[in-house]
């Protein structure tokens, strides 16, 4: 008799680690994984196909309580690390582009709102988007500079007592759902950043409609031509890269946790097919070939896991370096990535159809690994951690 990915084991695959985590962990994990199953998973790959972004589930995710959930006050949950890492998982278990949603609204527009805002700002915007009844964005990088914020040419200049800002944005997420943009631009006193209404008049958002990635997900161009801003839009205590930095950091950690999720998707698809599938007069599974795949998949997903819940626990306590979320992400990113390309092997020609998540979460991942720091970027960061000497350009 046959099982449905569902059915194989969790436990088996998660390397009985259960007792890692308390029970205020495995219930945010159980809620979150409830949820992307009954209601994403369902028509994630018609959403995929259609370039669809399901707008209706952002109120179902703020109600879910996951909308910057590891924020304290305004309607946010205030939950731990783990917490938050589990239900990135779960997340992008059905799909990247969900945990990617709760990314951009919850790690990067809230985050840089929560550490760096003016308390106006954070009593305006961030009861809203805790609950899903605004959608933020978070734009930062520019169509000549995604791995050098250095080099950003977009500006915001003081004119009488306002703001006014000239520039574009490339590869912004959500940017044309939003309600809000943080927008980070240079000034005469370094970058800062703005909270931005995204009908201030100016603000352009056009969709990225030919990705091969990510579809059941927005990313835009944003343009802002000549966009007139009050004083108090600024961020009044972000100064420089060490603002935007702060919630790419954020979003990293999120991203460490919820590639484990496609990995694991992979990993319980592969097995289940193996099972199924006969050849050569016996199931797949029971070759040998086969098997190993099927080992250094199980291994290296159960590895990230771990190294998750050890990244996990640094920040719960307030040690984590920037250093450590890179180790994180280039090698989870990494490894799932190699896992979804080995599930693809294991299903043959079928592995390429929509009738296996495979080559969806495969597709995603790609972009994944390019955005919040490609392997390149977080590989130096880890260089110099190592050797203390700084080799960025």
């Amino acid at each position: 008799m046959s099982t449905t990915a569902a059915d194989v084991p969790t436990a088996v695959l998660d390397l009985d680690c259960e007792h890692l985590f308390s029970g205020e962990e495995i219930a945010w994990r159980d809620k979150v994984r409830a949820f992307a199953r009954e209601r994403i998973a369902p028509v994630v790959d018609a959403d995929f196909e259609d370039r669809h972004f399901r707008r209706e589930l952002v109120a179902d995710l703020g109600r879910l309580g996951v909308l910057g959930m590891h924020l304290e006050g305004y309607g946010c949950a205030g939950a731990g690390a783990v917490s938050y890492g589990l239900a990135c998982l779960e997340l992008e278990a059905a799909d990247s582009a969900w945990r990617t949603f709760v990314s951009v609204q919850g790690s990067l527009a809230m985050s840089a709102i929560a550490k760096w805002g003016s308390q106006e700002h954070k009593q305006r915007w961030l009861p809203e988007l805790a609950a899903g009844r605004a959608v933020g964005c978070f734009a930062l990088t520019e169509p000549d500079g995604g791995s050098d914020p250095k080099a950003m040419v977009t500006v915001a200049r003081r004119e009488g007592g306002d703001w006014v800002l000239y520039g574009a944005k490339r590869w912004i997420g959500l940017g044309s759902v939003a309600d809000v943009a943080v927008v980070w631009a240079q000034t005469e006193d370094g970058v800062r950043g703005f909270v931005v209404p995204t009908d201030t008049p100016g603000f352009t958002a056009t969709d990225l409609t030919n990705k091969l990635s990510l579809r059941a997900s927005v990313q835009c161009d944003v343009r802002l031509d000549g966009c007139r801003l009050p004083a108090d839009a600024v961020l009044p205590t972000a100064l420089g890269l060490r603002g935007p930095f702060s919630c790419l950091n954020e979003a990293r950690y999120g991203i460490v946790w919820g590639v484990m999720g496609a990995a694991r998707e992979c990993l319980r698809v592969a097995v289940e097919r193996s099972q199924e599938r006969r050849v050569f007069g016996k199931a797949l599974a029971e070759l040998q070939l086969t098997q190993g795949k099927l080992a250094d998949m199980a291994v290296e997903y159960q590895k990230g896991l771990l190294l998750a819940a050890h990244i996990g626990r640094l920040k719960d306590a307030g040690t984590l370096a920037p250093a450590q979320i890179s180790v994180g992400k280039l090698n989870n990113v990494r490894e799932a990535l190699r896992i979804a390309r080995t599930a693809r092997t294991i299903l043959g020609g079928d592995g390429v159809t929509s009738d296996f998540p495979v080559m969806r979460h495969m597709a995603n991942l790609e972009s994944v690994r390019t955005y919040e720091g490609t392997d390149e970027v977080h590989a130096l960061v880890i260089g110099q951690a190592v050797t203390g000497f700084r080799a960025f350009a």
